[in-house]
């Protein structure tokens, strides 16, 4: 493997593209030292209603170095700027949440990260997730420690000063919080310049026609090494481990997101960030926010490549959860209504015709909520919702559209096959209540059919008038049943 020179990780670690901070918690390891003789031993109690305390420990911390990333990200104009105006980036939230990360530390934890808040010198307030770690060879006096705010996204150049060793240098990009590759282009960019030789000016076209030459490109990529980090995220014993193992990382929707990335190299952007798909050893699928630069120097021969990858894995099932809860009913699992009303202006645009609507009531949800509570009412929506959920199959769409009403959307669907789709429901509806006790659920249910150029809306009311008649004759035959002795006598 080939060594990469101090000189080499001074840019990376000037190019990383999230705001760095070299500091001293020499003095705040002292603080708490003090702190524990003083016979204290839950910090976060004991400072929760201590600002004063906090403040203490807060003037304890020495900021020796930030990188240039940071400056931008605070609007400073230049490090004395920033340093002299902390007072301004770490205040009012910024207080609460900062015992948070020394309960961390007081407990034996070499790292600590935290979601909290501070503030631009211009005002502005920033949310960042925040992490750091005891940097090696500091454990026993916290000397050094690097932070990282991983809101930062663009790199900047002016690492030089701060490592003028190997072993300096080396730490610094061993214990990054963000995941960081080196690599060398040299032979993607041999292979790009031979294309352009042969007479090629249609880049996009040329690799959609021949996916070979990306395949060939993502196989010419060498990777000089990893931090620890990278191991952690992909969950690799060891850096041999992992690159001998890069097949199983990178493929599938990843060659479509390297094409992407070839197409931007071909014209000339060096500097690139996406959102792309790995795998982790254990093949689960990671959703990665990844930052790419050509480092300074290296233009020429793409020879020393700089890779950010930030798991952002969870923000991505958040936002499909949330996306879920936007269109879906949670309870029954059914669309909600919302989406039901987006499906129905659709439908009526553009069909396609005929479109039928079956509005659906679940007959007695009140009694039952009365007599024997909501978790039992809640359970016969359920029980609704998976009878519907197997009857309907896409491009149909059933939905929950009220308390206990329901509506299924049946596009290029005449009459006869709406009165299908209603025999198809009731037959789930008995195999339903043969399975569960107690209870049976019953469905009142009323179809109407509208031709292009007709009112979906007006289908739709003729759906719900058909089912409130069939509801009324449902209720009056639970009347009759009620006023009948048990041998089917009328009642006294």
């Amino acid at each position: 493997m080939t060594t990469t020179l101090p000189t080499d990780f001074e840019h990376i670690f000037e190019l990383a593209p999230v705001s760095l901070w070299l500091e001293d918690f020499s003095a705040l390891k002292r603080f708490f030292e003090r702190l524990r003789a003083e016979g204290v031993t839950d910090l976060k109690t004991h400072l929760i209603h201590r600002p004063a305390l906090v403040a203490e420990g807060t003037a304890c911390i020495r900021v020796l170095r930030v990188n240039a990333q940071t400056l931008k990200l605070f609007a400073a104009r230049d490090p004395a700027h920033l340093l002299d105006n902390l007072g301004q980036v770490f205040r009012d939230d910024m207080l609460e949440q900062v015992v948070e990360e020394w309960t961390q530390l007081w407990e034996g934890q070499l790292e600590f990260s935290n979601q909290t808040v501070n503030y631009t010198l211009d005002g502005r307030r920033l949310d960042v997730l925040v992490r750091a770690r005891i940097l090696q060879g500091h454990e026993g006096d916290w000397g050094r420690v690097m932070v990282s705010l991983e809101d930062v996204t663009d790199s900047q150049s002016n690492l030089s000063r701060l490592a003028h060793s190997e072993r300096y240098a080396r730490d610094l990009f061993e214990h990054s919080p963000v995941s960081l590759w080196v690599e060398d282009f040299s032979a993607v960019k041999r292979l790009l310049d031979e294309a352009r030789e042969q007479g090629i000016r249609d880049f996009p076209t040329f690799i959609r026609v021949h996916p070979e030459f990306v395949t060939r490109c993502m196989q010419e990529i060498r990777v000089i090494d990893v931090n620890r980090l990278t191991l952690d995220m992909f969950g690799a014993r060891d850096k041999q481990h992992l690159l001998n193992s890069l097949d199983q990382l990178f493929r599938d929707e990843m060659v479509e997101s390297f094409s992407d990335q070839l197409i931007d190299l071909w014209q000339g952007k060096l500097e690139q960030q996406r959102e792309v798909s790995n795998y982790s050893l254990s093949g689960d699928k990671l959703h990665i926010h990844m930052q790419f630069s050509v480092l300074q120097g290296h233009e020429a021969d793409w020879d020393l490549v700089l890779v950010s990858l930030v798991d952002i894995t969870a923000r991505k099932k958040a936002e499909a959860y949330l996306e879920y809860l936007g269109k879906h009913d949670v309870l029954t699992r059914l669309r909600n209504r919302a989406y039901y009303a987006d499906e129905l202006n659709r439908l009526a645009r553009r069909g396609p015709w005929p479109v039928s609507v079956l509005v659906i009531d679940l007959n007695g949800l009140k009694s039952v909520n009365d007599e024997e509570g909501h978790a039992a009412g809640d359970a016969l929506l359920r029980r609704a919702g998976e009878v519907l959920a197997k009857a309907v199959d896409s491009p149909a769409c059933a939905a929950r559209i009220g308390g206990d009403e329901f509506a299924v959307l049946l596009p290029a669907t005449d009459a006869r096959a709406a009165l299908a789709m209603r025999e198809r429901i009731l037959s789930l509806l008995e195999l339903n209540n043969q399975f569960y006790t107690g209870r049976p659920l019953t469905l009142s249910m009323g179809i109407a059919t509208c031709q292009q150029g007709e009112s979906l809306d007006a289908a739709v009311s003729r759906a719900d008038q058909a089912m409130y008649a069939e509801k009324a004759r449902y209720y009056q035959q639970q009347d009759a049943d009620r006023r009948q002795n048990s041998d089917g006598s009328p009642a006294p």
